[in-house]
């Protein structure tokens, strides 16, 4: 068996902790269940595997992840499969797909928690708890590098230098707080690039959310004051702050300068908002995450609350899947560990139980945060009665999502019936393209699923062969393109990402285009359905659905169905409608010195900064071009030949 340096973890020192071992037997062929045969190939694996900590993955016969795990002792560990009797009816079915395994040892359990975490967000394994959410978490940033820093959102990795605030529960409560912070502290939030081209305030500035520090209102310590109130209070120091702004409104009303003391006070409006809007009373718990657990009818609910500070920075519902016949504390300590993947954890986590492993989930979170971090069940004070909440909130998003999901359910039948389908779909995709007199034209595919929108399965197309208004040519570009990676990709049709249901917005026409281009590709048994407005195009409701066998029908204006349906349109057009305005902008603001190969970022600021405009660096001598700082006489010479032919 070799032995090869793992690329899995994203860690700098990755080859140095990790060992990976894939199991140089693994059995290829049969896809149908064996227990038997994974029972061999289990006790094949482990026969050259030692007592140390480690991840195991299962592997099925077309090697897509069945299960991640991770072991104190591996050999251990992974010998327990074998003994299929002892196992639960939900790893039996596991251990009959099983035809392979892949091995990675690491230094410490620890570690080896940490890596399974990865490689279960990463593979999204069908035997494993997934806390599913589709987007990641923002944090407001106070950009550094610069004389006058930027507040501004924040998501995805954090590379930038500067100090981060959150998470925040959603988009919409990073966007409240900075619009307060921004009454409150007057900080900046534009890019650098329109801070450096100004030479007047903008808007914000009149609205009093802006100290206008690009065009000197403020200077350099004025607004590092700023900055450091602003850090204090996102710190949990609110109330100093707070304190500080009334002595300053104070001092400025005895001075008789008005103008500043309402300026002031309105700031000081600001920070009683941010206060008053925190929903929850989280006084005295300082930095915490606090998790409650709810479960009900084979469900499984768990709330989350992130307090900063002292301050509630909003809470949000999980629904963790492939929760059956798993203990609910092994559940909770699943979801925290792929939860804090993504989210840097605080020095405090609460929960509503005692959780197995608690001083491994300890360790292998302080390691990732680089700081002690300590789970605890709160007994008594302000903490408790913030538990006492969550729990509430948890019971009651759980009641919630069973009902939305019995509304569903009833929803997913009568569509199916409707349809004439042979089941209820469990993917559907819609189809739209958007284009102005056939300029910049882009197709979209949107999916759904049982629990809603599938966003990281979105895809668009870049429209090429179409010409002019040919909105039918467009759907077939679009369709043939989709399938024939399907084809490719999936012909057997069991990697779960072919539709049960492809919808289209459009008449008959775009039926017609959609039918002649999968018969071409010889697919001729995915379910097709195009929707159309009926003739009263301003009444809504009266949407006409377009069979392929020519067939047409409608449903009542207010049937549950048709609004479900209408909603999948509209998000279509929502997001197609975004990708077109998005080529839109590019093309705008595109320069034709993008078109000269081997001109980046940088050389074309160069020649703009030199030259003033692009037509001026077309219409410049090769000797104007060699002077042109950064542009040597090799560039400088491309450029120019780029520009006029020879002869």
């Amino acid at each position: 068996m070799s032995r090869t340096p793992a690329g899995t973890p994203s860690h700098p020192k990755g080859a140095e902790r990790f060992n990976e071992e894939r199991a140089s037997n693994t059995l290829r062929g049969d896809a149908q269940p064996d227990i038997e045969a994974g029972v061999m190939a289990i006790r094949d694996v482990v026969k050259s595997l030692r007592p140390q900590p480690g991840v195991y993955r299962m592997t099925d016969a077309r090697g897509d992840v069945l299960y991640v795990g991770k072991a104190r002792a591996l050999k251990n560990r992974v010998s327990n499969y074998t003994q299929v009797e002892r196992l639960p009816i939900r790893l039996q079915r596991m251990v009959s797909q099983t035809r392979g395994m892949e091995i990675v040892t690491t230094g410490s359990e620890a570690e080896a928690l940490l890596l399974e975490a990865q490689l279960i967000k990463r593979f999204r394994p069908p035997y494993n708890v997934l806390l599913r959410d589709d987007k990641s978490f923002p944090f407001i940033l106070l950009r550094e590098g610069h004389d006058f820093p930027r507040i501004m959102k924040h998501r995805g990795a954090r590379k930038a230098k500067g100090s981060y605030y959150g998470p925040f529960a959603s988009a919409g409560s990073v966007n409240t707080t900075i619009n307060a912070l921004q009454k409150l502290f007057l900080l900046r939030s534009c890019t650098d690039s329109f801070f450096s081209r100004r030479d007047r305030p903008c808007l914000l500035y009149q609205i009093k959310r802006c100290s206008a520090p690009c065009v000197g209102r403020i200077d350099r310590e004025g607004y590092a004051e700023l900055i450091r109130e602003a850090k204090d209070f996102l710190g949990g120091r609110s109330g100093a702050v707070q304190k500080k702004i009334e002595e300053q409104m104070k001092e400025a009303a005895e001075a008789l300068d008005f103008e500043r003391a309402a300026m002031l006070r309105d700031r000081l409006r600001a920070a009683t908002f941010i206060q008053g809007s925190q929903g929850i009373n989280a006084g005295g718990v300082g930095d915490a995450d606090v998790f409650a657990l709810a479960a009900k009818g084979g469900h499984i609910g768990i709330q989350g609350f992130f307090v900063r500070g002292g301050q509630n920075w909003g809470h949000r519902a999980f629904f963790p899947s492939h929760t059956q016949d798993i203990d609910k504390d092994e559940v909770l300590s699943r979801v925290l560990m792929q939860f804090y993947e993504e989210v840097p954890p605080p020095r405090t986590i609460l929960v509503d139980r005692d959780l197995p492993e608690r001083e491994l989930l300890e360790v292998a979170l302080a390691e990732s945060a680089g700081h002690k971090v300590e789970i605890s069940v709160p007994q008594r004070g302000d903490r408790r009665r913030l538990m006492e909440q969550a729990k509430r909130n948890a019971v009651e998003a759980l009641d919630r999502r069973l009902a939305e999901s019995g509304t569903q359910a009833k929803i997913m039948r009568e569509l199916t019936e409707f349809l004439e389908l042979p089941e209820v779909p469990a993917r559907i995709e819609i189809y739209d393209n958007s284009h102005i007199q056939g300029a910049k034209a882009v197709g979209a595919m949107v999916v759904a699923g049982p629990e809603g929108f599938l966003k990281n399965h979105y895809r668009k197309f870049n429209i090429k062969s179409a010409q002019s208004n040919d909105d039918f040519g467009m759907m077939r570009e679009v369709m043939h393109r989709r399938f024939c990676r399907a084809l490719e990709e999936d012909p057997d049709r069991d990697g779960g990402l072919w539709p049960d249901l492809v919808l289209i917005d459009g008449g008959k026409g775009q039926m017609s285009s959609v039918r002649d281009t999968l018969e071409e590709l010889g697919i001729e048994d995915v379910p097709l359905i195009a929707i159309a407005k009926g003739p009263h195009h301003g009444r809504e409701g009266r949407e006409i659905f377009h069979f392929p066998d020519g067939r047409e029908k409608t449903l009542p204006v207010n049937s549950p169905v048709l609004f479900y349906l209408q909603r999948l349109r509209d998000e279509s057009h929502r997001y197609v409608i975004g990708a077109h305005r998005q080529k839109r902008s590019r093309a705008i603001s595109a320069s034709p010195l993008d078109e000269i190969p081997g001109i980046g970022p940088s050389r074309k600021r160069a020649l703009l900064l030199h030259f003033g405009t692009a037509g001026k660096v077309r219409a410049a001598a090769l000797d104007d071009l060699k002077r042109a700082p950064g542009i040597s006489e090799g560039v400088a010479q491309k450029i120019y030949d780029f520009y006029h032919t020879s002869g």
